[in-house]
Order: structure tokens, then sequence, then C-alpha cells
């Protein structure tokens, strides 16, 4: 048994796919699942249950998930020991973000991380929030950016920013006739919403509970970008963080006169060797927003 084993293992677990596992993995479907064969063979127990239809834990491999969790945050802790014994403000560090996040503040934070920390080598990751998670615990990311609330055992935690949401119509829609509206503007709305494993859609499904609002059935975009798009050429309309809020042609956007917020902050693996640098990196992020 080996620590690639059990990131395979762990990435299964998480993802209920072996195709998606060996692709976050960085490997081909058969090496992983070959590995995990053997890897079962040599515990004499299998992990999962295989069917055409869905992949799920045995028993023993509920059992034994939580604790190959813990061997590879282990091992994580010892890598960045590593780093730091050589300089814990160079080298690299791999910063991630989620979709909703990330393309929209990677152009204003580069300089201030070159700035901030001249001596490191910034990798930049996009990951949605389930797989970022679980990349922090592993150690395979130093630092992520997500939206909070999460659940957060084993990590570190710091507040950024606020960033309100703002309705995205096409232009000339009825809801475009009062600005800023009131959330009750949405009540009876249908809206376009991103798919599963967003953490936006379940904030975008918070305020239409709140607003009465329902979700447009069919429909699920892909990106931040596609949702635009669709509101822009007049399929619907839908809510979107103020970062992602540039003006278009054909696209109105309305803010709200007490707007829904989601909170933004910094996280990374509780012990970590290299908090002198991510503290640097939490500073430089609170200067690129001005």
């Amino acid at each position: 048994m080996n620590l690639r084993d059990l990131e395979y293992f762990v990435a299964v677990a998480e993802l209920g796919h072996f195709g998606r596992a060996a692709e976050r993995c960085f490997c081909t479907q058969p090496t992983l699942s070959g590995q995990l064969r053997r890897l079962e063979e040599e515990l004499g127990a299998p992990l999962f249950e295989r069917s055409p239809q869905r992949v799920a834990l045995t028993p023993f491999g509920e059992k034994a998930l939580q604790p190959a969790r813990e061997a590879l945050e282990a091992a994580g802790r010892v890598g960045d020991l590593a780093k730091t014994m050589r300089d814990p403000l160079a080298g690299e560090f791999v910063l991630a973000a989620i979709p909703t996040i990330g393309p929209y503040l990677w152009p204003s934070v580069l300089r201030p991380l070159a700035a901030a920390l001249p001596a490191m080598r910034f990798l930049l990751r996009e990951e949605q929030t389930r797989v970022l998670l679980e990349s922090l615990r592993s150690g395979s990311v130093d630092a992520g950016i997500l939206a909070f609330p999460l659940e957060t055992t084993g990590l570190e935690t710091v507040d950024l920013w606020e960033e309100p949401f703002l309705i995205a119509a096409p232009a000339g829609h009825p809801v475009t006739k009062s600005t800023p509206a009131d959330l009750n503007a949405l009540n009876g709305a249908e809206l376009l919403l991103l798919e599963e494993g967003h953490c936006l859609r379940d904030q975008a499904l918070e305020v239409c509970a709140l607003a009465g609002a329902l979700e447009r059935e069919g429909f699920r975009a892909t990106s931040l970008e596609s949702l635009r798009e669709m509101v822009r050429f007049g399929i619907g309309i839908t809510l979107l963080p103020e970062s992602a809020a540039r003006p278009e042609e054909g696209l109105a956007l309305i803010p709200f006169r007490d707007p829904p917020k989601r909170r933004v902050g910094l996280a990374w693996r509780r012990g970590h060797a290299r908090e002198a640098a991510i503290d640097k990196v939490a500073k430089a992020l609170l200067t690129s927003r001005g």
C-alpha cells in the first residue's frame, strides 16, 4: 500500500466515478482501476461495490475512508515541513479558487501576489467546492478561495470580503423597471441556475427560497459565462455575483436595495507549515480588491 493507492481510493469514494477520479488524479482509468483492485487484494477485502449504474463504498470501504484521508493529510504536512525548511516564502505555492470566483479574481491578484512574495511561484487552479476542500486536506493545494459557510473540519479559514448579488436580466425585461430592486421583485420568477456541484447554485437557491422564486426546469448551466449568455439572448433571468456582473449589450444588471451576499474567504489545512506565506497571500488578495 502506498499514498498513491490511498489517493485513488479517496478520489473514487468522493466522486463516485472511476473516470472522474482518474481525471482528478491525472492518470488513466485502467491504471486507477487496476491499482485499486491490487489494493483490495492486498487488504483482503473489497472497498467498493461496482455495478454499471453506480460505484458505492462497501461497509469496509466506509470505515477505511477516514484513516485514508488522515494518512494523506499527514503526508501533506511532511511535504509542507520540507518546503518550509528550505524557505517558507519561496518555491511553489498552489492557490486554487472555485470556478465562480477564480476567473474574475486572477487578473487582479497576480501583481499583488508577486509584490508580496517575489520568490514564490504561484500555480493557480480552479476546482469545484467539494474537490477543492479535499485538495486542501490532502495537501495538493496550499490555500483555497471559497464561498462560505462550508463544513471545514481540519481547515483554518479567514474571511476576505462579502460580495453582493445582482439580478441579471435581458434588456427590457419587466424586472428591470425598478432599480434598485427589492427581493420580492423575484417573487414567482423562474431563475436560470448552475448545475449541481457549484456552491453558487446552493446560494442562489437560498435566495430563491427567500424571494419566492423558482428554478427554471430543464436548464442548468455549466458556468457563469453560459448563464450570462443565456440571459443576454433573452432565455431568462439569473443572479450574478458582483465580480461577474460586467455590463454588456442586451444585458441589464439590477442591484438589490438590500442585497443578498456571499462571503468569500481563504482556507488552508490546519497546521500548514507555510502559514507565514498564507498570511501574505490573504493580505495580497485583500489588496487586489482595492
